[in-house]
């Protein structure tokens, strides 16, 4: 099985960029390693509908991003199937925008959509100009990660840590980076 783990949003947004941030984070911090799936990490950044041609290789896909909740406080931590989405969670997209939820949509329609899974976290500020992660959305990191590595360990994956990078020492570069690992 190819599965993708996919980062998007917009890095120059404060929380907005948690899905690229975080993928370069655990890019730097983990190796993965399984006997019959590739697994693939990319920084989607705000692509959406560009990254289709890319997305519809895969046949499992793991979307990290922003989540729009109603009633819950900042920094909350949620993954689950795209199909089976939480009644909490208000489908305006994520916090940002509609375009990747619109993207999963159009793929679903022509029968493109792999199996979709989304780990969100509500943001606290959707500030223009503003490199860096609010301190409840950085706080919520921990259980980003554990919740993809324990997700990741079900699939079969051993899973190694190569660094003990924090998440806000890779942010000033993220711009920079264009993380694509296969595994």
């Amino acid at each position: 099985m190819k599965i993708l783990l996919l980062g998007i949003g917009n890095v120059l947004y404060a929380d907005e960029g948690i899905g690229v941030h975080f993928v370069n984070y655990i890019a730097d911090n983990y190796q993965f390693s399984h006997e019959s799936h590739e697994l693939s990490l990319l920084d989607g950044g705000t692509l959406a509908q560009g990254l289709i041609p890319i997305i519809c290789q895969y046949d499992y896909l793991i979307v990290v991003d922003t989540v729009n909740a109603n009633g819950v406080e900042p920094g909350e931590v949620y993954f689950f199937d795209f199909d089976k989405a939480p009644k909490e969670i208000d489908w305006q997209g994520s916090a940002h925008e509609v375009e990747m939820l619109q993207t999963l949509n159009m793929m679903e329609m022509v029968g493109d959509r792999p199996k979709t899974f989304v780990l969100g976290v509500t943001p606290t500020v959707l500030e223009p100009m503003v490199l860096g992660l609010t301190p409840k959305v950085a706080a919520a990191v921990p259980l980003m990660e554990s919740t993809l590595l324990g997700h990741l360990s079900s699939l079969g994956f051993s899973i190694t840590r190569i660094a003990d990078h924090s998440i806000d020492s890779l942010i000033p570069d993220s711009y920079k980076r264009s993380v694509t690992q296969n595994t």
